[in-house]
């Protein structure tokens, strides 16, 4: 994605990040789907993730049943 450098965003590495952990957040995207989209190791986008105010930790009650249930 071409970003014209004079509008004042990030950089467009930096875009393609916010992008990938907006869709992740969103839930539209799986971690795997949007480290792909950043163009990172699926490890690499989660430990960017907080740069961006996302965590990668689900908010909803139900998963977080599901985990402690599966645990």
């Amino acid at each position: 994605m071409n970003v014209p450098r004079n509008i004042g965003l990030l950089p467009s590495f930096d875009f393609s990040i916010y992008i990938a952990a907006k869709l992740y957040e969103d839930e539209i995207l799986s971690a795997g789907q949007a480290s792909i989209l950043a163009n990172l190791s699926k490890r690499g986008f989660i430990e960017l993730m907080g740069k961006y105010g996302v965590s990668p930790f689900s908010k909803k009650t139900e998963d977080l049943l599901n985990d402690i249930e599966n645990a």
